[in-house]
């Protein structure tokens, strides 16, 4: 039994968030200790990367779970719920679990403040609650997300990491990570432990030589995962192929070209596992390829008209993106929804983008303090594309896009930040409800 409920836990979660965010781990690992170090009684495979972590992260678990592995996901942000940020096997915590564990970390956090130690932030607290659950849950290994950077982020308390994987690395956070690529790099590749093996995707040579660097200053063995290797690619909205590490025709569901460099890195890693003594067949990589589900990312989620979400919210995403609609939506006139957080490099992005819209409109992401106001975006917006507007609302939004959307092969693409999409995609569905009515 437990001195809260479920909305007492969630209370306490948002009180906690209202701190923000801290770099370091001083605070997180007080708190693991408080709480008996959890994370040493599980195995990680850890990731960090600019673009592309969440969907490696799903091609890998899926995977691994495919294989017959209890498969723990830490994961952030989440889109449709929160408990989405912790699962087992693709399953979310339960409230009761969430419960428990939140009460656990709660008394951990009251011990410290009366011993006037420093207090870890909600991310803190939600990272070592997903340790106590994937304990509990008793866990073959666990696939770890970091939220930002790498060294000093939450998750790199770990210390049993059997693999590391990097993502595509580019300008993003630069207020907390540096303001050049090899800064940027120098924090995520801080995830590298002594004498492990680490993945990681093609990179731009400055970010590639510090990964260089600090993989061999921690005596770890580097494999590159070069997308540029793929042969026989077959790009496709709900089907796409390739060729890699000896694997012919293997085949992903996940649509965007940036998908086929996500699974060549996914690909790289389960090979490396295999190494490692998991057993994981030919058989199973195929079908946790294929069953791998991500959405948020060059997502269709209605097809009259052809409506599309994608979490473009930087450079190197928006620079994804453009690949993406020039190689599946040539030709056809968008229009687009677009919401951001202030702190982003939103005005790239809509120059990147601009191009290929024909008209936006604008929102302000919901229930969120760093949320740039519609109407600002709107201005920003003004300088790059013909036709823009700001709403009002989420619904206001999808209503005025399938309205615009009146000519034959129309294409809805909502981007920008993954906070919204979660709720864009409800009000999708609301709307269609609707006008079935």
């Amino acid at each position: 039994m437990t001195a809260m409920d479920y909305t007492e836990a969630r209370a306490y979660l948002a009180e906690a968030a209202k701190s923000g965010s801290v770099l370091g781990l001083e605070a997180m690992r007080a708190l693991l200790s408080e709480l008996g170090d959890p994370q040493d009684k599980l195995k990680f495979i850890h990731i960090a990367g600019t673009n592309g972590k969440g969907s490696v992260l799903a091609y890998v678990s899926t995977i691994l779970k495919e294989a017959g592995y209890r498969v723990g996901r830490y994961i952030s942000p989440t889109l449709f719920s929160y408990r989405e940020r912790i699962q087992v096997n693709e399953i979310y915590i339960t409230k009761e679990a969430l419960t428990e564990h939140t009460f656990r970390v709660r008394e951990a956090v009251g011990r410290m403040k009366a011993a006037g130690n420093p207090l870890p932030t909600v991310f803190e607290i939600e990272t070592a609650i997903a340790f106590l659950y994937f304990v509990q849950e008793d866990c073959d290994i666990v696939v770890l997300e970091t939220g930002m950077g790498g060294d000093t982020d939450a998750t790199n308390a770990v210390q049993t990491t059997v693999l590391e994987i990097l993502t595509s690395i580019s300008m993003d956070h630069m207020q907390f990570l540096g303001n050049s690529l090899a800064e940027i790099a120098a924090h995520k590749a801080g995830i590298i432990k002594p004498d492990t093996v680490v993945v990681s995707a093609a990179q731009e040579p400055e970010a590639m030589r510090v990964i260089e660097e600090i993989a061999a200053g921690q005596r770890a063995q580097l494999r590159i995962a070069d997308a540029g290797r793929a042969e026989e690619v077959a790009y496709g909205l709900f089907a796409q192929r390739f060729s890699c590490g000896g694997y012919k025709n293997l085949e992903i569901r996940l649509a965007g070209t940036y998908q086929i460099a996500n699974a060549v890195v996914a690909v790289e890693a389960v090979r490396a596992l295999q190494e490692l003594g998991f057993r994981i067949t030919e058989e199973q990589l195929r079908q946790g390829l294929a069953k791998t589900v991500w959405r948020g990312r060059f997502t269709v989620i209605c097809d009259e008209p052809l409506f599309i979400v994608d979490g473009a919210h930087n450079r190197g995403a928006a620079e994804q993106l453009r690949e993406s609609i020039k190689t599946y939506l040539a030709g056809r006139r968008i229009i687009a929804v677009c919401g951001v957080l202030k702190d982003k490099e939103y005005e790239a992005v809509l120059q990147i983008t601009a191009p290929y819209i024909d008209r936006m409109i604008t929102i302000e992401t919901p229930d969120n303090p760093r949320a740039l106001p519609a109407e600002e975006l709107a201005r920003t917006a003004q300088k790059y594309i013909p036709h823009v507007e700001a709403a009002e609302s989420l619904a206001q939004a999808v209503d005025r896009s399938f309205s615009a959307a009146d000519r034959e092969g129309d294409v809805i693409l909502a981007f920008g930040s993954l906070s919204y999409l979660g709720e864009m995609i409800k009000e999708t569905e609301k709307w269609r409800w609707t006008r079935k009515k």
